[in-house]
């Protein structure tokens, strides 16, 4: 086994019905940007009612059909949120946890620990979140996971991994193994992905890996660590 094996993300999760949601930060081949992505699926319909949509640099969940929306409090929240020269990126409203926290003076790992893994047994779903810190024309970045220590949620195990980034390199986390009941929750260290040149290439990799049936929404998005620019894509499943 070779521990710095570098994975394509398509061959991760091709064929995989249910991985959850899932967050990849790292830095393109060519050194030059650094890249955000985060994914969500769902089985049931109150969870496949939605789509990403941008406001300023933030990106939200919202419902496609608000006459439908039975229960809002695990799947609509704010996902992706900058704070002066960071990018905070999750699965869940501990983004504005992390946001106030980092306003406050605490750091990404400090501000988690008020938070647990989501109350939806028998899942609870992991909470995982990210944060890219910029700085000097580059980057490092973060990844927490905070999950049930066993299957009756009896207490929160937590995890935060630090990176610094190596071109070409990135590292996906996401909430499941596979599918389930209960859903297996996501095991071990955030997995080591190639990072595309191109956002496009990169985008259409991973939306056409997800399953058909699960996927809702991807956003991607590459920073230039020169100037700061920002590019982003959003695909929706629901148009």
């Amino acid at each position: 086994m070779n521990v710095y094996e570098i994975n394509d993300v398509k061959e991760l999760i091709a064929g995989n019905p249910y991985v959850g949601r899932g967050i990849i930060i790292g830095k393109t081949k060519d050194g030059k940007k650094a890249c955000a992505a985060y994914f969500i699926m769902g089985r049931s319909a109150n969870s496949r009612n939605r789509v990403f949509t941008k406001k300023g640099g933030e990106v939200f969940t919202e419902p496609f059909d608000a006459s439908k929306v039975e229960d809002p409090s695990l799947i609509i929240y704010a996902a992706v949120r900058k704070y002066k020269d960071s990018l905070i990126v999750t699965n869940g409203d501990q983004t504005d946890t992390i946001y106030d926290g980092l306003k406050d003076g605490k750091c990404f790992t400090c501000a988690l620990k008020s938070r647990e893994f989501e109350p939806d047994a028998p899942n609870f779903t992991p909470r995982i979140s990210g944060i890219l810190n910029f700085t000097d024309g580059d980057f490092t970045y973060e990844m927490s996971i905070l999950k049930s220590a066993d299957e009756n949620g009896t207490a929160c195990n937590r995890y935060t991994f630090s990176y610094s980034p190596i071109a070409g390199l990135g590292h996906f986390i996401h909430t499941y193994v596979t599918d389930g009941n209960p859903l297996p929750t996501f095991q071990g260290e955030p997995e080591r992905v190639a990072i595309k040149d191109d956002i496009d290439e990169f985008t259409s990799e991973l939306w056409n890996a997800l399953d058909e049936n699960n996927k809702i929404s991807l956003f991607v998005r590459y920073v230039d660590l020169a100037t700061g620019k920002e590019e982003d894509r959003i695909i929706n499943k629901n148009k």
